[in-house]
This record gives structure tokens, C-alpha cells and sequence, in this order.
């Protein structure tokens, strides 16, 4: 009679352990996949930038910060994510219909390599002898500095216009390039077919 209360107690007495240890392992097995999850999107997060910080620079270079610029860098972020680069260049042509257009600017990726870059291809809405306009270009998985070297096509239909900013974007394989502009700057923003990225200077856009 004693043993079996003795047992009687034992079972009492482990149940709520046992429900407990189960209850921990549950959660254990519920948050252990999310941990593991957000491990390589913390580390891909280093190498990319925020939508607050390219704001800010964009704001620097620019020189003033509008709802135009904020807008088209929002969906920028909506369409492609974090970017893991950028350009602050500018660019000049000459053309009354359709000419070229050439630029200049430094590639900065947020893994720390920089990189002088120049492109050039055709465009449409230069005046003949147009100042030097500025030009943010956002670079979305580009993998090291020499993969920009490549001839950029245009994304069809991918120009958006909002409060005196535009954007539009390039492709070339998984790599994408977003040139942001402001005023002037926006007309030379039709291109047509692509943009060619190179290490000199060039006159040829070919």
C-alpha cells in the first residue's frame, strides 16, 4: 500500500515536469528555424544599405532632400530590396533630338571597395551644350567592382516620374542599376537601348 501511493506520488509530482519540458522543447523547435533564418539575412544586411541611409546621401548630393526623391528611392527599395552599392556621378551630352549622353562618377560598395567608373550611350532630351547634371545611381547585386564593366540594356517601361525626380532601370544578367535624377538631370533620362560602363573615358558609346 505504501509503494503504490509512494508511486502514486512520483507520477503526480513528474507529470507537470514532463509537461514543462515538453512545453520548452516546443518552443525550442518553434524559434530555433526563425534564429537560423535571420542569421544570413544579418549578414546580407551588412552588405547592404538602408532605405534611410541611401536617402541621407542621396540628400547630400543632391544637395536638398524633396518627396520626389523620397518616393522614387521607395520604390526602388519596394521593386528590388536592399541595394549593396552606389554611384554619385554626373553626366553631359548634346543632342536636339536624340545624341549622347556620357558621365563620370565613383562606385562605392558597402563591403568598402570604391571604383572610378564613366559610361556613355544614346539618350533623348539634351539641349545642345546642356550644363552637367547630377545622377545617384542605386547597384543592386553586383558581386565586385569589375562586373559594372558590362553594357547596361534599359528595363522597358521602367521610368517613373513623381514631384521633379525620376528613376529608371538597367539589367544586365541579376545585376540591376537604378539612375536617380532631379530636374534638369531628368531630361536626359529617356535612354534609349542601354548604357555602356567602362574603366576610361571613352567617346565611342559603342
Amino acid at each position: 500500500m505504501t509503494n503504490q501511493t509512494h508511486n502514486h506520488t512520483t507520477r503526480r509530482t513528474l507529470r507537470p515536469k514532463v509537461i514543462w519540458q515538453s512545453v520548452l522543447l516546443a518552443v525550442l523547435l518553434a524559434v530555433l528555424p526563425a534564429f537560423a533564418a535571420d542569421a544570413p539575412r544579418k549578414d546580407a544586411d551588412k552588405d547592404t544599405y538602408d532605405q534611410d541611409s541611401i536617402l541621407k546621401d542621396a540628400a547630400d548630393f543632391f544637395g536638398s532632400t524633396t518627396e520626389g526623391l523620397a518616393k522614387v528611392i521607395e520604390k526602388a527599395f519596394k521593386d528590388h530590396g536592399r541595394p549593396n552599392g552606389y554611384i554619385k556621378g554626373e553626366e553631359a551630352g548634346g543632342a536636339i533630338t536624340v545624341g549622347l549622353r556620357y558621365g563620370n562618377g565613383t562606385l562605392q560598395m558597402k563591403s568598402g571597395p570604391t571604383r572610378k567608373v564613366y559610361w556613355s550611350g544614346p539618350s533623348i532630351g539634351f539641349d545642345l551644350g546642356a550644363n552637367a547634371s547630377k545622377v545617384f545611381v542605386l547597384v543592386y547585386h553586383l558581386p565586385n567592382t569589375e562586373k559594372i564593366f558590362m553594357r547596361f540594356p534599359a528595363v522597358d517601361g521602367s521610368l517613373y516620374y513623381v514631384g521633379g525626380a525620376g528613376i529608371n532601370y538597367q539589367q544586365r544578367d541579376k545585376i540591376i542599376l537604378a539612375p536617380i535624377r532631379l530636374g534638369v538631370g531628368l531630361r536626359a533620362g529617356a535612354s534609349i537601348g542601354y548604357m555602356h560602363y567602362t574603366k576610361k573615358k571613352t567617346i565611342n558609346p559603342f
